[in-house]
């Protein structure tokens, strides 16, 4: 069982501070139309926060993957011309407050990065009222709004997708199961809040400890709670590095067959590679970037680089191609907060997407499922936004 089951407390830990799940305030809002003046008629300065200097080793790697895929950018984009000035932020929210007050003293017109929300947030503190925004690196939208936003996907962007698929397929009946830690709660909301918006029925919401023994202890009980209030779908809110696969894994057990209850993971069931194996996510619906533009990436950053990116080096890519091709409209206020969030969007390296008023991001992704030990996609990420974000 303990094969199955593996929570990696440090791994987990340090997931959450990288992806930046804490309950920060947001920024202090700037007002509309807030943005700097620019002249593309010369080459525009844009600052890259990464953690360099870090006392965390493996930020090294972080903040070298996030410099080679902006540079890598920078040398896509066809008509602009970029002056990239790196800051070390050191992975700390006073350093990060400092780097970006000094950026704009050196002329940035917009800033790219943190990654952590902590120092996201200070950054965007520091800079608050001087004109210029932040294209953050966080998935964390507590630090969104003002002068921030927030590139990296949030749990209500995949909730949303995948709680629409699910009810165009007839699963409408969508049980949430979490765990009891403030990140799956989180993800329980979104995903209640999701299912509800896409015309579908939660039919109820059931939490564990997590631990395997609170997993053990309170599986046969969301079991029979699938069985007796009618779902046909189970949203699960961990991941499987936490307790997905033990959870999906004794639901079986306990008699739950996806063919009747289909199971969908707010994170990916794909990561760590090992859960490919495992029966409980067999089928499982989740979702992934947009595979092609993503496959295209990954082959062109480890072509340029030797090595394949880091997971979350496509960000800094996107932050770039949406500087470039803001720029490129040869506008005085392309970096303003009304051009910035453009409801045609721009193309990333993961798909489409677009920034919203208030200052989250919205992806286009694809679903996937697992067949056989392998990644499938079941419905294409979309190339193109309708109608208004959500």
């Amino acid at each position: 069982m303990s094969a199955v089951f593996t929570f990696l407390r440090g791994s987990v830990t340090r997931t959450v501070a990288l992806f930046s799940f804490f309950a920060l305030s947001a920024c202090i809002d700037t007002g509309g139309g807030a943005g700097p003046s620019v002249n593309t008629s010369r080459a525009v300065p844009v600052a890259l926060l990464i953690p360099h200097e870090s006392q965390r080793g493996s930020d090294a790697a972080l903040a070298t993957a996030l410099e080679n895929a902006a540079r890598l950018a920078i040398a896509d984009l066809d008509g602009v011309n970029i002056d990239l000035r790196i800051y070390a932020t050191g992975g700390q929210p006073e350093r990060a407050a400092a780097a970006a007050t000094t950026a704009v003293r050196d002329g940035a017109k917009i800033i790219l990065g943190p990654v952590f929300a902590p120092a996201a947030n200070a950054a965007g503190v520091a800079v608050a009222n001087r004109n210029v925004n932040i294209l953050s690196f966080s998935n964390n939208p507590s630090i969104a709004g003002g002068n921030v936003f927030v590139l990296g996907n949030s749990y209500r962007n995949t909730a949303n997708r995948l709680a629409q698929y699910a009810v165009s397929q007839g699963r409408n009946r969508v049980m949430v199961v979490y765990g009891n830690n403030s990140s799956e709660t989180r993800g329980r909301d979104a995903i209640t809040a999701a299912v509800q918006a896409a015309g579908g029925t939660v039919t109820a919401t059931a939490g564990f400890e997590l631990s395997q023994n609170g997993v053990v202890q309170a599986t046969p009980a969301i079991a029979r709670a699938t069985r007796s209030n009618g779902s046909n779908a189970i949203f699960f809110t961990s991941g499987g590095a936490g307790a997905l696969g033990l959870t999906t894994q004794l639901l079986l057990d306990n008699g739950v067959s996806p063919a009747s209850q289909q199971f969908i993971g707010l994170r990916r069931m794909d990561r760590p590679a090992t859960m490919l194996t495992q029966p409980g996510v067999q089928g499982g619906w989740f979702t992934v970037p947009d595979t092609r533009l993503h496959a295209s990436f990954q082959n062109r950053y480890t072509a340029a680089y030797g090595s394949p990116p880091h997971p979350l080096a496509g960000i800094a890519y996107d932050g770039i191609a949406a500087v470039g091709a803001l720029l490129k409209t040869d506008r005085n206020d392309a970096l303003t907060i009304p051009s910035l969030t453009r409801s045609s969007g721009f193309v990333g390296v993961n798909g489409v997407f677009r920034l919203l008023p208030d200052g989250s991001t919205q992806r286009a992704l694809a679903v996937a499922t697992i067949r056989d030990g392998q990644v499938v996609e079941i419905s294409p990420a979309p190339r193109s936004f309708g109608g208004s974000g959500s």
